[in-house]
């Protein structure tokens, strides 16, 4: 593999760092590939609990890369729908995964970028950073995204960010949702750590999968269905190792660290 993409651990937090700053960290078939293969990796990686994702350079990622938008338009229609599944894998092994990913934005993340940082479980985002799903403007659909910024921010406020296809400012982005938290650029690496940690330290790395995965699954069932569904992953996280654990240390008095 090369040095597209960087992974390293440290005190249970797994960076994984956009590194093609030349370009912008512009998406193509082989670099969504990459970072597959990397979250992959981290997600298998018993030692990393939360995922940040970050950059190198002067933009998180500027969306599709320039020489592959022009490759686009000589694909087959067979081509396409490959290339189209293969971001999709990308961002659905992002919003399933069973860690919790944080993304860490300095910076542009446009289009394809956009929808890179902002479908992870919590964003960061420096002041200068700005957002967008620019589609529109070129004749193209922020289609793959809109499965998950639908659910993200609702109907009408999707409707607003998409249709227009306007670049928005960290504190617009903050303001609607999109983006969780603002940090100073010379205090973000802090802040993300802070939160990282935080969720190492403080919850079961159990827990943290079974709400992510029902965070995803109440969305698609009745009020009923939710509930029943809610009753069954209730009793079944009573079963787990983590929950006798924590309990345990509940009723004793002790502080438990994860």
């Amino acid at each position: 593999m090369s040095n597209l993409v960087l992974y390293e651990v440290k005190e249970r937090i797994g960076y994984i760092t956009l590194n093609r700053p030349e370009k912008r960290n512009a998406l193509s078939f082989e670099f969504v590939n990459e970072i597959k293969t990397v979250f992959k990796q981290a997600e298998s990686d018993k030692n990393c609990k939360v995922i940040v994702l970050k950059a190198n350079g002067e933009a998180f990622c500027a969306g599709a890369d320039l020489a592959y938008l022009q490759q686009l338009q000589n694909n087959t229609d067979e081509e396409n729908l490959t290339d189209s599944k293969n971001l999709m894998e990308l961002f659905k092994m992002i919003y399933l995964s069973p860690k919790v990913v944080i993304s860490q934005v300095n910076g542009p993340a446009l289009a394809g970028g956009c929808g890179l940082a902002t479908v992870c479980d919590f964003c960061f985002a420096t002041p200068t950073s700005t957002f967008g799903y620019t589609e529109v403007k070129i004749g193209f659909l922020p289609a793959i995204v809109m499965v998950f910024l639908v659910r993200k921010l609702g109907e009408q406020t999707a409707k607003q960010i998409l249709l227009t296809g306007d670049v928005m400012d960290a504190q617009k982005a903050f303001g609607i949702g999109l983006v969780n938290y603002l940090a100073d650029e010379s205090l973000i690496d802090e802040e993300v750590n802070k939160l990282a940690t935080k969720l190492c330290k403080q919850a079961s790395a159990q827990s943290l999968s079974f709400v992510k995965e029902m965070l995803n699954e109440v969305q698609n069932k009745t009020l009923d269905e939710g509930l029943n569904y809610a009753a069954e992953m209730n009793a079944k996280a009573r079963k787990t190792d983590d929950c006798k654990r924590g309990i345990a240390a509940f009723l004793n008095k002790e502080k438990l660290t994860w």
